[in-house]
């Protein structure tokens, strides 16, 4: 059987066919509302972006969500977890002081702002999954504690995932750092001949576990945590890692987290994910860059393996765009995510969450 995933493009040209209205249909058309009863404590479940980037979810669209969870007689609060990398979303302080600098202040969302692991990352709940990677994973307490939740994602690609959407979101966003490190246990390796002694991925590992090697980056695997930051910030792609025997047991435990968060929520967790803005990195790096595709749209669904496979193929549906970072597959069908890094396997992710009885990747897609 097909699940129902709704679609609003972004053509509009009258107040009921703004931004915020499309939400607000979609809500409703996708009946995320039967997933609230009265007086649940709803986990708006957001990623509120690193400080610099600006691609996250416009505030003014989550509190569209936020006033229909309290028109259902919920209690809404927007929430993340704290990062496994150094940066402004480290620890609860410096992460709610970003949340509100990037517009999550009470006066614009009408929730409160909760870091669901706390502090420090150490509010957390064990949940018991018995699969391939773990037999119990580890996931922020108040997200576990929630009744409800509606999860809002910016889908946009990833170095090593392939792309983020809603499962990511689950999975990697619902997970304390120790949760996050497990799921990260594929390390990088430099590439001396291509290193130019930059010291950039020096300055970004939050384990200090990079240093300068005769001006060239050497990294102490005992220290690594494997977040993958060098990766990103290093200009000369010379830093890597082993991407046949990494990639696929990274996305595996990334969904296997995913899973562990909608364990004990099923039928009670809602799903929107915003095809805007679509950028070739994740909203956790300090810039925005370039998109690859045109603005696209937004979906809304109960199925998180339906919501990303849709949006996946919607992605690929469009051209490329010229002068973003992607160089390869630019033409309509091609894979955009594969065009940025044509190692990575975004599509892994549907697979396996669909084989984990999460949802099915066959959708029907209904435009409202």
């Amino acid at each position: 059987m097909k699940s129902p995933v709704y679609f609003a493009s972004l053509e509009g040209g009258t107040n009921q066919e703004s931004m915020a209205a499309k939400v607000q249909r979609l809500f409703d058309r996708a009946e995320l509302r039967a997933c609230i009863h009265e007086r649940d404590r709803t986990a708006i479940k957001l990623h509120f972006g690193e400080l610099g980037n600006d691609s996250y979810i416009n505030p003014v669209y989550v509190r569209q969500v936020v006033d229909k969870v309290k028109g259902a007689g919920a209690l809404p609060f927007v929430t993340d977890t704290n990062t496994l990398y150094l940066g402004s979303r480290s620890n609860a302080v410096d992460h709610i002081t970003t949340a509100i600098l990037h517009g999550f202040a009470y006066a614009v969302v009408g929730a409160p702002v909760i870091i669901a692991d706390g502090l420090c990352g150490k509010n957390v709940f064990r949940v018991r999954i018995e699969k391939k990677h773990f037999e119990n994973v580890v996931i922020a307490g108040d997200i576990n504690a929630s009744d409800s939740m509606i999860v809002m994602s910016h889908f946009k690609a990833h170095e090593v995932a392939g792309f983020g959407g809603a499962i990511k979101n689950l999975g990697m966003g619902c997970a304390p750092p120790d949760g996050k490190r497990a799921q990260h246990k594929a390390r990088p390796f430099s590439l001396r001949d291509r290193c130019i002694g930059c010291g950039k991925c020096v300055g970004v590992c939050p384990k200090s576990a990079i240093t300068l090697v005769d001006e060239k980056s050497t990294i102490d695997t005992a220290l690594c945590i494997g977040c993958f930051e060098c990766m990103t910030v290093c200009p000369e792609h010379a830093i890597d890692i082993n991407w046949e025997i990494e990639i696929a047991p990274f996305v595996e435990r990334m969904v296997e987290y995913a899973y562990g968060a909608w364990c004990g929520k099923q039928g009670r967790i809602g799903f929107v994910n915003f095809l805007t803005r679509i950028t070739p990195d994740c909203d956790c790096v300090p810039w925005s860059d370039t998109s690859i595709v045109p603005d696209i749209g937004i979906l809304a669904s109960t199925d998180p393996v339906a919501i990303d496979a849709a949006s996946y193929d919607l992605v690929n549906q469009q051209p490329g765009c010229t002068g973003s970072r992607l160089t390869a597959h630019l033409r309509r069908g091609e894979d955009k995510f594969k065009g940025l890094r044509e190692n990575t396997d975004g599509y892994l992710q549907v697979r396996y969450a669909e084989e984990l009885g999460m949802g099915s990747s066959t959708y029907e897609l209904i435009r409202i």
